[in-house]
C-alpha cells in the first residue's frame, strides 16, 4: 500500500484540501482508497462521509491515535491518504513518517505562512528517512494568485529551499465548496474546472515516482 502524508504545522494552508483532493483523485482512478483523518477537527473525515454513496467512495479511517490506524486499514487497499493534525511537528508523526511513501508540504503566499512553516521543515529534515534520502518530501505552493507579486515572490523563495515545489495551485473558492460536498475537482469535466486540474498534474506526476 501506498501512503502519502500531508502534513503542516502551520494550521489553515490548504491540508485537508490536498489530502481530500488526492483521495478523490485515486479513488476515480479506480484505486481502493483510505483517508486517515489524524486531526481531531475531524474535517477529512466529514468530507469522506458525504461521499459515502459515489461509486468512487473513500473509506474514512480515524488515525488520530497514532499508530494503531494500520490495524484498521482493509488488506485490500491500495493507497493511504494521511491528513496530518495541525499543528504537529516532525517529532509528533513518527507513526506516519516511518512508512510514509511521500510527504507533501502545502504553504501560502505570505511571510508569517513561510516563516511558520520553517520550523516544521527543519525538525522533518532531521528525521533518519529524510536525511536518507528514502523518504521524498516536496512543497505545494497553495491559493496562489499568479498576478500578485507577493505569490511570485513566495515561487522564487520555495525555489530555493532544500525540498522540490511540486505543485503550483492558484486560489479557488470552489475548493471550500466543493469539500463541504465530499467532492473534488476531478468529479467535474468542465473546461474551467479542467483548467484547475491541471494545477495539480506536476504533484500526481511527483507522486507516481514516490
Amino acid at each position: 500500500m501506498k501512503t502519502i502524508l500531508v502534513a503542516s504545522s502551520k494550521g489553515g494552508v490548504g491540508k485537508t484540501t490536498l489530502a481530500t483532493h488526492l483521495a478523490a483523485q485515486s479513488a476515480l482512478a479506480g484505486h481502493r482508497t483510505v483517508l486517515v483523518d489524524a486531526d481531531p477537527q475531524g474535517s477529512s473525515t466529514r468530507w469522506a462521509q458525504r461521499r459515502a454513496g459515489l461509486d468512487s467512495a473513500v473509506l474514512p479511517i480515524d488515525g488520530t491515535g497514532g499508530k494503531g490506524w494500520r490495524r484498521a486499514v482493509p488488506a485490500d487497499s491500495d493507497i493511504a491518504i494521511v491528513d496530518a493534525a495541525a499543528g504537529a511537528m516532525a517529532g509528533d508523526l513518527g507513526a506516519y513518517l516511518d512508512g510514509a511513501d511521500a510527504v507533501i508540504v502545502p504553504i501560502l503566499p505570505s511571510t508569517l505562512d513561510i516563516e511558520a512553516t520553517v520550523p516544521f521543515l527543519d525538525t522533518l529534515a532531521r528525521h533518519p528517512r529524510v536525511r536518507r534520502g528514502e523518504l521524498r518530501v516536496g512543497l505545494v505552493g497553495n491559493k496562489l494568485k499568479p498576478w500578485t507579486n507577493s505569490s511570485q515572490q513566495t515561487l522564487d523563495l520555495l525555489r530555493q529551499w532544500p525540498y522540490p515545489l511540486v505543485a503550483q495551485l492558484r486560489d479557488s473558492q470552489a475548493y471550500s465548496v466543493l469539500v463541504g460536498l465530499g467532492k473534488s475537482l476531478f468529479d467535474y469535466h468542465s473546461a474551467q474546472v479542467r483548467d484547475h486540474q491541471g494545477d495539480w498534474q506536476p504533484l500526481l506526476r511527483w507522486l507516481r515516482k514516490a
